[in-house]
């Protein structure tokens, strides 16, 4: 990691008109940079202190501003940090920028405040990644997720991971540099006992990716039916909004639409699609292969009707289409006068009315159980893996481990080869939480057998 023993500066707000903005520095001259440009100079630390911010080269008034100092090494990252709070807008904030950069400092590069915050020690790779997620967050599920691994879980995960390794590694180096011990040689099956605890947490971490995906694009539950039958509708009274054009001409809905609605445990992607009929006109006939294709994909589908014999047609269409559960909607509820009719053996129904929102709640509700049944909600104390660079590593870590596990089963290669794959999964695994050296590998060995006693 290369860290420049310069001063950084950046507005840190976003850009746009607003009440207030925020300058920050970060580095060893901070202090002095930001006493050129503000008086009175220095504040206490961690108070926030009104100064008067000036244009260094001429000495004109910029702004009238809040400063606080978090002196090093108790900063966000490690460096004597300055925080000047000024008025918002686009000129103000630029022109601070401008003041700090002439009177010393440079222009931080993206990231570069967190890239230095790790390096120092505040926080490991991991946890500054979840940083960036927390502000990408669209979702509750997001929002969940990148507070867990800011809260280290993930890290935490990763370490016993990491150790897990090690000690499989520390159990070869024995086998191999100290078979003529008092204790003899190691039972193969303790070896490969400790290799495949170790795929074992591998695989219930890359098992989240699914439901990482789905908190990041959200499931998506496909309006399927017949024309005319209240999908569009339906989809307007879920969001709130008229997102759909609703007519009574069959055929109105020639693509699908999609809108994002925010559930628990995961965001839902309701997508409103073209009526399922077979005496589509040819461009018609575009839209529903393209109902079709998101039927193969859907997590789940609401299957739209008006009347329990149209739902009974729907369903069977319908299921020859997807292998995602399905809920039947037998909407325009308020127009209906068959209260007796619930469920059919191929779905649950629920009444609900576009109208007046009766069965929207419950709706809701049953799509997210359904969902919920193939793929359960992780706890709030399991970490979920949500970026690609940490599939990537564990995947190769995984691959790994288990071409060792399928050597020392067979005994194929001797130990120092076979060990070779137990290394290239701990590099793999350097890519998320450091090194691994040979001394650290033998200190364990010696801590743990007593070797030389």
């Amino acid at each position: 990691m290369l860290v420049r023993d310069d001063t950084i500066a950046a507005i840190a707000s976003a850009p746009g008109r607003g009440a207030v903005a925020l300058v920050r520095l970060s580095g060893a001259a901070a202090d002095a940079i930001a006493g050129r440009v503000c008086s009175p100079w220095p504040p206490a630390p961690r108070v926030a202190t009104r100064v008067t911010v000036r244009d260094p080269e001429r000495g004109l008034v910029i702004d009238e501003a809040l400063a606080t100092r978090y002196p090093a090494p108790r900063s966000y990252t490690g460096e004597t940090v300055v925080e000047l709070s000024t008025h918002g807008g686009a000129y103000v904030p630029a022109a601070v920028l401008a003041a700090v950069v002439a009177a010393g400092a440079r222009e931080a590069a993206p990231g570069e405040f967190s890239e230095r915050a790790v390096y120092h020690g505040k926080f490991d790779l991991v946890r500054a990644e979840a940083i960036a997620d927390l502000v990408d967050a669209r979702s509750r599920a997001q929002h969940r997720a990148a507070m867990q691994q800011l809260a280290g879980t993930l890290s935490r995960q990763y370490a016993a991971l990491r150790d897990a390794v090690l000690h499989v590694d520390a159990l070869l180096a024995y086998d191999i540099d100290f078979p003529e011990e008092d204790d003899g040689a190691l039972p193969r099956a303790r070896i490969d006992m400790a290799c495949a605890g170790v795929i074992g947490q591998l695989d219930a971490l890359l098992a989240t990716l699914p439901a990482a995906q789905l908190g990041r694009d959200g499931a998506t539950v496909v309006l399927a039916g017949p024309p005319n039958a209240g999908k569009s509708s339906l989809l307007n009274a879920l969001v709130g909004e008229a997102r759909v054009i609703v007519s009574d001409t069959p055929g109105t809905t020639r693509d699908a639409v999609e809108v994002l609605l925010e559930a628990d445990p995961w965001p839902l992607r309701f997508v409103d699609t073209a009526g399922l009929r077979n005496d589509a006109d040819p461009i018609e006939r575009l839209g529903i292969e393209v109902s079709e294709r998101y039927l193969a994909r859907a997590h789940a589908v609401v299957a739209c009707a008006e009347t329990p014999a149209a739902m009974t047609q729907a369903l069977a269409a319908i299921g020859a289409l997807t292998g995602a559960p399905v809920i039947g909607a037998l909407t325009k509820s308020d127009l209906v006068t068959n209260r007796t009719y619930i469920d059919t053996p191929a779905a649950p129904i629920i009444r609900v009315s576009a109208r007046d929102g009766t069965g929207l709640p419950e709706l809701v509700a049953a799509v997210v159980a359904a969902i919920a049944a193939g793929l359960p909600s992780p706890g709030d104390d399991v970490p979920i893996v949500t970026r690609a660079r940490h599939r990537a590593a564990l995947s190769r870590a995984r691959d790994e481990m288990q071409a060792f596990r399928d050597a020392w089963g067979a005994g194929a290669l001797p130990a120092p080869v076979a060990a070779v794959h137990v290394r290239t999964a701990a590099h793999a695994l350097d890519e998320l939480i450091g090194a691994v050296d040979v001394e650290e590998v033998f200190a364990r060995v010696f801590s743990t057998f007593c070797v030389g006693k």
